[in-house]
């Protein structure tokens, strides 16, 4: 996920956590009962401050910023408080203002602040909508949680893991560094690390709710953010206004075995690199620089090559199996992705299987320029940090996962696992199998950690609204079949497309997000749309 590095200069001062004797905050608790219709609790209201997203251009003046604060532990809401970093488009429309569209991009650990600039809702939405991006507690602006004091000491560690570790000195090395990690979370990330499930996060939402004034949430969430939505509507059903979940979890699967469902998504990714592969031998070259002959053999050669020794390329950089593995999924994530990873695909293929063939699509060194994009290491994802940050990188992801999905306390567990789930996934089984084992020896795990585990389906107030891609490989379609089959008032809408999340990708579908939520009205079940953009244009 990418991040943009700007934020507001008045909001900045703000990002530490915000203590109980530094800021008032209501000290009332609230119904931390599912769906009790108690009389609800006063909260203080959002102080909004004026701001500009992006400083360096000039301020649009229709933003406002706040820190807002919450209770660290909702079993002590008078202690220590939480500060939520929060953004706001105001209303374009101010006479004909409905209320609040809460955001989340997903993650866990996507930092949602300048979600408030988001184009993907029409201009209808955002007439209508004040539009309210925020950081969730531990991540970004908000408190970020941090496993480490310095860069130096998170170089050394995380250098030492194999993305895709296949040798016994590879997963042995990897292990151990991740071990040497979670004891640094363990002495470094504070309280903080034993309150980030997701049933905290939906608590301050609700929180936000009240806070802006608004009688019941209207919320899109994207990826992880669907959780978010499903556990909003199985905790507070009564408060649902419209809520849109897109790019879906699979919440019980979820909170019920956190490997069986890392098991499935190595299954979604499969499914959306057969799809890409398919459809590319389908446009054929040079529509799809790839789709020369059998893509599915020719990808299927190259990664195994890669699992016996890396590419050197010509201008010296290395492919290796975690590097490629790590950029296809990447790929994978966006429709307009596509066309270039067939391109670096086929430089690859050209190195491998053809080395004195010419390129068919460009010169000699653009061709090695395409496939050395398959030699970057993807980091660790980062926080939007202040550039004089003694340690940038962003650990809310595994923060949140390792307390909201129940994994196996043995490390050697995700190395086992890695061994049968290749037989069945052979590019991305292993990979997904070394998503989590942090969570093995995580200071704060899940068989510790207050949840939400449903139940998912309470008939919440008005209809949720789920929207599956059918090639999705973060979050395969049959999580979203399952989310509308789990939730007790939700209708699916379902998009032709291999990309992640679909909000902003169709037109048809925007259409449908906007009538939901000004007007109410929930969509037509078992509609299948189509999203704008062909991943391979005719040239």
């Amino acid at each position: 996920m990418s991040r943009i590095s700007t934020l507001a200069g008045a909001v900045t001062a703000a990002l530490a956590l915000v203590t109980g004797s530094a800021v008032a905050a209501s000290a009332a608790p609230i119904d931390r009962t599912p769906g009790a219709a108690a009389a609800e609790a006063k909260v203080d209201p959002v102080a909004w401050t004026p701001c500009n997203p992006d400083p360096s251009k000039p301020d649009p003046g229709i933003y406002d910023c706040a820190v807002y604060p919450v209770p660290l532990d909702y079993d002590n809401p008078d202690g220590e408080k939480v500060g939520i970093a929060m953004m706001r488009r105001r209303a374009s429309d101010p006479s004909k203002r409905i209320g609040s569209l809460f955001l989340n991009p997903g993650g866990p650990g996507g930092s949602g602040y300048l979600w408030a600039t988001t184009t993907r809702f029409g201009t209808e939405v955002q007439s209508r909508f004040d539009l309210i991006g925020f950081d969730p507690r531990g991540v970004a602006r908000s408190n970020p949680l941090k496993c480490y004091k310095t860069q130096e000491e998170s170089d050394a560690i995380e250098a030492r893991k194999t993305g895709v570790p296949l040798t016994r000195a590879e997963i042995n090395e990897t292990l151990d560094a991740t071990q040497d990690y979670t004891d640094a979370c363990s002495k470094n990330a504070g309280p903080l690390i034993e309150h980030m499930s997701t049933i905290n996060v939906v608590r301050d939402l609700d929180r936000m709710r009240r806070a802006v004034g608004d009688a019941q949430l209207t919320f899109a969430g994207f990826s992880y953010g669907t959780l978010i939505g499903s556990t909003y509507a199985g905790m507070y059903p009564d408060k649902v206004r419209a809520i849109i979940v897109d790019g879906n979890v699979d919440p019980e699967l979820r909170l019920a075995d956190g490997m069986e469902y890392d098991r499935q998504r190595a299954g979604g990714f499969e499914l959306a690199l057969d799809e890409f592969l398919k459809r590319c031998q389908t446009a054929g070259a040079p529509r799809c620089a790839f789709g020369e002959g059998d893509t599915r053999a020719k990808f299927d050669g190259l990664r195994d090559h890669l699992r016996t020794s890396p590419v050197t390329l010509p201008n010296g950089s290395k492919v290796t199996l975690s590097t490629f593995t790590d950029q296809v999924a990447n790929a994978l994530y966006s429709q307009s992705r596509l066309a270039g990873l067939a391109k670096q695909l086929q430089a690859l293929y050209q190195v491998v299987e053809q080395p004195s063939a010419p390129t068919l699509m460009a010169p000699k060194a653009t061709a090695a320029d395409d496939a050395s994009q398959l030699a970057v290491h993807i980091p660790r994802a980062l926080r939007e940090a202040p550039a004089d940050s003694p340690y940038t990188g962003d650990d809310s992801y595994l923060a949140v996962n390792c307390q909201d999905k129940p994994y196996p306390s043995n490390d050697r567990a995700f190395a086992n696992a890695a061994r049968k789930w290749e037989q069945e996934a052979p590019t991305f089984g292993r990979y997904q199998a070394f998503d989590a084992p942090a969570c093995a020896s995580w200071p704060a795990p899940a068989v510790d950690a207050e949840r939400y585990a449903g139940p998912w389906n309470r008939k919440s107030a008005n209809t949720v609204m789920v929207i599956g891609n059918l090639y999705d490989p973060a979050t395969q379609y049959k999580f979203a079949q399952r989310m509308q089959q789990e939730l007790g008032n939700a209708v699916l809408v379902s998009v032709d497309s291999i990309e992640h999340c679909a909000v902003g990708r169709s037109k048809a579908l925007n259409e449908l997000v906007t009538r939901y939520l000004v007007d109410q009205k929930a969509p037509q079940a078992g509609q299948l749309l189509k999203p704008d953009l062909d991943p391979f244009p005719t040239v």
